[in-house]
């Protein structure tokens, strides 16, 4: 059984923040500043270019991909980290349309998260070959998989409403119609179980600095299915996936048959030590437990809210098999709303045009932290707080 009471002290919070926002930036690990203090005084200071091999800095895209790749169900050798999550979105679209050539439609839906369909637009217009990018509304996706489509681009849990797909209706669909599947497990990895070996998925990425904990911009992860491992074209084609990279041949050959021809250029080692950092937290936990965990807070929050705040209306799914690890409510004047809560020191989100976003970690929030964050959103409704002219004001990110 996973202790939520050990894994909630691993965490460095500022005392009294109730910190609601993991599923858009995870907290760091206690572990982080001397992690770091020792790669910078240890590994970069004494090894520097020794430590590609001592240290063995070449191969964490791999040994970081395999810790990543347990939490979402994928075996052993077919995830590596590296890279941004929009660049990930872009090679497996990519690789997935060069697996149907035949084939001109992408489908996603317009609750994916908006730069998952950006990077498909600008993949379309490069290809310049009459693709077309299809958006139904996320309960419409399967009705929309027909022998037409080529790849399928869905994002598991919606960023606003929390809603989640069918990963295995989706893929057993698509692949009976010989579409290939691309999932985006942002909202998903570290927050509900996942199981992309199980289900046979094409390929799968997502980052790791919302639930994962990896810090500010920390890399984004792929993962391809064995039987693609051998034939999967890397469109983005860096030096370190090159069958042999210090050969320094002029052209370029993929690692033969290895899901290292999906890493790209040189990463980011500071990233990775944050990275691995916090995946000593997640090595010990066990997904079914967290997720029974998040459930029980969702509903709480739910239930407490609804009978408390009526002016808030859910808009994530009722059912908690139905939606991720963050709680979705609309409010007409949401973002004020928020913006008191944070200054309250609960800190949630925001996402237009209304949603006030709650996300649920149990690794770091516990039941309290819940009544406290709704007794204060309470007394905030209650005295109209949000109406303060300092609230009103947007800032860059919200």
């Amino acid at each position: 059984m996973t202790d939520f009471e050990l894994t909630r002290r691993q965490f460095d919070l500022p005392e009294g923040m109730i910190y609601l926002n993991g599923n858009s930036l995870g907290p760091m690990p206690r572990e982080s500043v001397p992690a770091m203090t020792r790669f910078l005084k240890d590994e970069w200071r004494t090894e520097l270019i020794k430590g590609w091999n001592t240290k063995d800095w070449f191969m964490q895209t791999n040994t970081l991909g395999d810790r990543v790749g347990r939490l979402i169900g994928a075996p052993p050798g077919t995830t590596v980290v590296g890279d941004t999550l929009s660049i990930k979105v872009f090679q497996a679209v990519a690789a997935g349309m060069a697996m149907v050539p035949d084939r001109k439609v992408v489908l996603s839906d317009n609750g994916n998260f908006p730069t998952d369909l950006y990077i498909v637009e600008g993949l379309i217009k490069l290809r310049d070959a009459g693709y077309e990018l299809r958006t139904p509304d996320p309960e419409d996706v399967m009705d929309n998989i027909t022998e037409e489509v080529g790849v399928v681009m869905i994002t598991e849990v919606d960023y606003r409403t929390g809603r989640r797909h069918d990963m295995k209706a989706i893929i057993d669909k698509a692949h009976g119609v010989g579409a290939v599947v691309v999932w985006d497990l942002a909202h998903s990895a570290g927050a509900v179980p996942v199981d992309v070996g199980g289900c046979d998925t094409d390929f799968a990425i997502g980052c790791t600095y919302k639930y994962l904990n990896g810090g500010p911009g920390a890399p984004a992860f792929i993962h391809v299915a064995p039987r693609l491992l051998e034939t999967v074209e890397p469109f983005l084609s860096g030096w370190y996936g090159h069958e042999a990279p210090f050969a320094f041949d002029i052209n370029y050959r993929p690692m033969a048959g290895k899901i290292e021809r999906m890493r790209i250029g040189t990463p980011s080692i500071a990233s990775f030590v944050l990275l691995s950092t916090a995946l000593d937290i997640w090595d010990r936990v066990d997904m079914n437990d967290l997720h029974a965990k998040s459930v029980e807070l969702s509903e709480l929050l739910i239930g407490e809210i609804e009978s408390r705040c009526p002016a808030l209306r859910l808009v994530s799914p009722r059912d908690p098999q139905a939606r991720g690890s963050h709680v979705s409510f609309a409010f007409e004047h949401g973002y004020a709303c928020m913006q008191a809560l944070i200054a309250d020191n609960v800190i949630g989100d925001f996402r237009a045009p209304d949603v006030m976003r709650f996300g649920i970690a149990p690794l770091f929030i516990g039941r309290d932290d819940i009544l406290a964050a709704v007794g204060k959103l309470e007394r905030i409704l209650k005295d109209e707080r949000w109406k303060d002219e300092r609230f009103q004001k947007r800032s860059l990110v919200t």
